[in-house]
């Protein structure tokens, strides 16, 4: 029996790699994070075990986590020990993507059919901006606090096709008050309608489930930047109702550079067109013009992948369900909490992240009109070793503090005493 090239190497892999790294993703090389009990009434010995896994510099706190998160010591193991396993038998690992897939979609509350793994969530977002059949005149909606990496591919958009944007800035009042601001800007050409579900410069949570359900009534495709959010609190992508979804899994989630989930509802999988396919966007053996694509999302995971990146994610995203997800969000909200309450009663600072609960999480911006924000920001890292990120975005001028597995209390109080020592001095 001949089998074409592709399939060949598919069920090579399978029988290869199948023995020597399916392992990776099942077990044999999870990540071997070693916790103590958790106590309510002293939980600091179980979140400082956490801590101690990470590579970052001592006394170095590193507070950035929604732009780049660090990977836990094991998370790096996974990745190197697959890499290695791979390189034995010279294989891609793309048998290793099947389960993979599936443990994600339990993350993320999906389907595996309704996941495929993409570099970062902007690779996500443009190929939903890509895909959709808009035309001149649609219009495309979307918050002004978006990062350019769920922007720009809407910018491009309009620049290719004449697509119009309109914006909307995100409310710190009410979640409804978020509704509001974009039904008000819908209109009978309104095509698409996308949110960060955490805005990157402030931390702003926007309400999904009433977007999507205004979205659903109103037949216009709804599409989430989580790029903020996944790792950060835990969700159900089918229970949300969004039509696509894009993360990084190089934040919250805590896997390894450039790894990204992109999730497409079965329903509607049709309507996004590939604008890149490759040897696995299809498994037709000949090149004739019937091209037929998979059946899943995964169409859209043209050519090789780093599959130990992929396993490497799973095994972090295993790991925080071994740490308890609803525990990982109220921790992060907590150290938010008590940075808040530390910076709050400081002279002229003002917060930019509501205090609501409802519209906030795990990340708080602040500024002061007694120092520049970029100036403040060299100033924490310079003087105080503390690591955040600057927030030029909308003329904002202020500074953003991420608090995730990485970071404790004490770094907490560290940054409200390096605000007060720096407002002393200016």
């Amino acid at each position: 029996m001949n089998l074409d090239r592709k399939t060949f190497l598919r069920r090579l892999s399978a029988g290869v790699v199948g023995l020597a790294a399916v392992g990776s993703v099942r077990g044999e090389q999870r990540a071997t994070l070693v916790l103590p009990g958790y106590s309510e009434r002293d939980p600091e010995p179980f979140w400082a075990a956490i801590r101690a896994q990470y590579l970052l510099t001592p006394g170095f706190a590193y507070l950035n986590t929604g732009g780049l998160g660090p990977a836990a010591g094991p998370v790096l193991d996974v990745f190197e020990k697959t890499s290695r396993r791979l390189q034995e038998k010279s294989e891609t690992g793309y048998a290793l993507f099947a389960e993979a897939r599936k443990v994600l979609a339990r993350f993320l509350g999906a389907e595996p059919a309704e996941i495929s793994f993409v570099r970062n969530a902007t690779e996500g977002n443009g190929i939903i901006a890509a895909g959709l059949a808009l035309k001149a005149g649609d219009e495309v909606i979307f918050d002004n606090h978006a990062h350019p990496g769920g922007a720009f591919p809407w910018i491009n958009q309009a620049k290719q096709r004449g697509v119009v944007v309109r914006m909307f800035e995100p409310s710190v009042a009410a979640a409804a008050e978020n509704l509001a601001r974009i039904v008000a800007l819908i209109t009978p050409r309104t095509r698409v309608v996308q949110v960060s579900h955490v805005t990157a410069p402030t931390g702003i949570v926007l309400p999904v489930v009433a977007i999507a359900k205004l979205c659903r009534e109103r037949g216009i495709w709804f599409h989430i930047d989580g790029a903020q959010s996944a790792g950060m609190f835990p969700f159900e992508l089918r229970a949300i109702g969004c039509d696509s979804f894009a993360t990084s899994g190089h934040k919250w989630i805590g896997g390894p550079h450039e790894t990204g989930v992109l999730f497409i509802r079965r329903e509607k999988l049709d309507e996004v067109t590939p604008t890149i396919v490759g040897a696995y966007s299809s498994d037709q053996a000949d090149l004739s013009m019937a091209m037929a694509f998979v059946a899943g999302t995964q169409r859209h995971e043209y050519g090789t992948r780093n599959a130990a990146a992929v396993v490497a994610l799973v095994a972090a995203a295993e790991t925080q369900e071994r740490i308890g997800r609803e525990r990982i969000a109220a921790r992060g909200r907590a150290m938010v909490a008590r940075v808040r309450a530390g910076i709050a009663v400081l002279p002229d600072v003002e917060i930019l992240t509501p205090a609501n609960s409802e519209l906030s999480a795990a990340m708080i911006a602040f500024r002061t009109p007694r120092i520049a924000y970029d100036k403040l920001l060299g100033r924490l890292l310079g003087e105080h070793r503390l690591r955040c990120r600057p927030v030029s975005e909308q003329k904002l001028d202020a500074v953003r503090v991420s608090l995730h597995l990485c970071n404790g209390l004490d770094e907490c109080d560290r940054l409200v005493a390096a605000m007060t020592a720096i407002l002393k001095k200016t």
